[in-house]
């Protein structure tokens, strides 16, 4: 009885993240050579980023010598997700060596959600869903705007932790990510270096086909 009523939420849930979703559009420019990027990014591009300053994101400055959810959790703008990655217990993978780029949906992207669909993601009943919904904003690999923007303008794509496809694409010369489905978001802020690896905060939640 327990497995019928679960399938029955994760449908509901999925429908309702598909229908309440906002399309995004814009953002995020870098400058970049026009060299072919592999499945990992260049070091190159990793350490020019590491030599700059920290960015500020929801009012605290980000420090490049804390992992990445130790920088995530003193940013107010991103709770939200903190709080999940903390529900769905992927707080000791993404403080793990990586490195990992994370997409992370500021706290406005859940905003875009109904109230009832992030309270059935809070649910235990759910973890598995939730799981597979945040490993989706995460890649293997370091990946800065500029090889974002290398990627997109070589039609390349990102293969995400959950196992399916992320597309970097340009728009007016801006890099934009396009999700499984087809949804369009911007970047808010690119290149928030830490640690083990780089975090990109997205207007808009990011959703896989299955």
């Amino acid at each position: 009885m327990g497995t019928k009523k679960t399938k029955k939420s994760n449908i509901l849930i999925s429908s309702l993240l598909v229908g309440t979703l906002a399309l995004g559009a814009a953002a995020c420019s870098s400058d970049s050579d026009e060299e072919s990027s592999s499945s990992k990014a260049s070091t190159e591009t990793m350490v020019k980023a590491m030599e700059t300053d920290g960015v500020t994101v929801g009012g605290a400055k980000m420090v490049k010598e804390k992992d990445i959810v130790d920088n995530a959790v003193n940013a107010k703008n991103v709770s939200t997700v903190v709080s999940l990655v903390q529900l769905a217990d992927l707080v000791d993978t993404l403080k793990s060596e990586g490195p990992f780029t994370v997409f992370a949906p500021n706290n406005g992207a859940f905003e875009k959600i109904d109230a009832d669909t992030i309270k059935a993601l809070q649910d235990p009943a759910n973890v598995d869903l939730l799981k597979g919904i945040l490993t989706y904003h995460v890649v293997s690999g370091t990946y800065t705007s500029a090889d974002l923007k290398v990627m997109a303008k070589n039609g390349e794509t990102l293969t995400t932790v959950q196992g399916e496809m992320l597309t970097p694409e340009l728009k007016d010369n801006m890099v934009v990510l396009k999700d499984a489905k087809g949804n369009i978001t911007e970047i808010e802020t690119t290149d928030v270096i830490s640690s083990n690896g780089v975090t990109h905060v997205i207007k808009s939640v990011l959703m896989p086909a299955a």
